[in-house]
């Protein structure tokens, strides 16, 4: 990397937000000395704040706010959306889908401002309903798209949005890359409120059964149901090895270490060293009934795929929230 490279502008949108927070970190590690960071909550609000980077709020459901955002930049991250786990997209699918403003500003603000290369962050709730039937999952390739039958609301934004990424290198020769996450988990996220995804909600409530000596806990769904779930610094590994890649199709990026929820709970229970009392909550969202990344092509093209194993980065977020949920609640029991 040259200097000229570390000194290139790097915008990230939703750099407030976990995924795109640990990515501004992540940019500074390496030696970037121009990034620019923006997130519509207050600045207070967001999981990782720098002073040495261009922190923005703003609202990038609004065209003019997007071209602020672009100016001058080389690269541009496009993380930002109105998301959480499943309990929030089942029940916020309108408000999903309005992300469609910020990802069309963002293409048009990127495009105008000559951006060298776009990365958007889609998502494995593209995949057809019909495939994620089953427990006994098959892994999903990119392929299985199509015939398209997406998660309701959240998906279809977000396939919508790699229609108009392929489009916009088709009619414009923009340079824009694309990843489907699978289930993003680790430190500096949402564990709790409403948002936050299986990973943090599991430590949350073995957290809380902890510390309270209350020895139950309630899970959402069987339990039967089956998911990959990819720790952060392989996610933010990836992002930046498809950003720079030659792969213009969207691409899997997630782990294909497949695990019930009731073995994620038993996980989580072993790290803290304690056994619960399972209540399962039979009408709460729970998305489909399996999930699971199949890797062949980001090996295949970039010779790499997300590799930190499952029991490993649960370990680091079960402590990183510990620490999250001592520092606002306290020790209430020590068991």
């Amino acid at each position: 990397m040259t200097d000229r490279d570390r000194n290139k502008l790097i915008v990230v949108a939703g750099g407030g937000g976990f995924i795109g927070g640990h990515l501004v970190a992540d940019f500074r590690r390496q030696g970037y000395t121009n990034i620019r960071s923006v997130d519509v909550k207050p600045l207070d609000e967001w999981y990782q704040v720098f002073d040495d980077v261009e922190n923005l709020v703003l609202d990038l459901n609004l065209r003019e706010n997007c071209v602020k955002t672009c100016k001058g930049a080389a690269e541009v991250y496009c993380l930002a959306a109105d998301m959480g786990g499943m309990g929030f997209i089942e029940t916020h699918k309108a408000a999903c889908m309005l992300t469609v403003l910020i990802s069309t500003h963002m293409l048009l603000a990127a495009r105008d401002a000559g951006v060298q290369r776009f990365f958007y962050s889609s998502s494995a709730c593209v995949y057809a309903a019909d495939k994620q039937t089953s427990e006994d999952v098959i892994p999903l390739k990119e392929a299985d798209a199509y015939p398209a039958m997406p998660e309701d609301g959240y998906g279809w934004e977000k396939l919508f949005t790699e229609r108009m990424c392929r489009h916009f290198r088709e009619d414009f020769g923009f340079t824009a890359r694309i990843a489907r996450f699978h289930n993003v988990y680790g430190p500096f996220g949402t564990w709790e409120g409403g948002r936050e995804k299986a990973p943090a909600a599991v430590c949350r409530k073995v957290i809380t059964a902890k510390l309270t000596g209350d020895h139950n806990i309630e899970i959402w769904g069987d339990g039967k149901q089956t998911r990959s779930f990819m720790y952060i610094d392989d996610c933010i590994e990836g992002i930046q090895k498809i950003t720079q890649s030659d792969v213009i199709e969207p691409l899997n990026l997630g782990s294909d270490e497949l695990v019930t929820i009731n073995g994620l709970v038993d996980i989580v229970e072993d790290i803290a060293g304690i056994k619960l009392k399972r209540h399962y909550k039979l009408d709460a969202p729970k998305g489909v009934n399996g999930r699971n990344s199949d890797n062949t092509l980001i090996k295949k093209h970039l010779g790499w795929a997300p590799g930190i194993r499952l029991r490993d980065g649960m370990e680091r977020t079960y402590k990183w929230i510990y620490d999250e949920y001592v520092a606002k609640y306290g020790k209430k029991v020590a068991v």
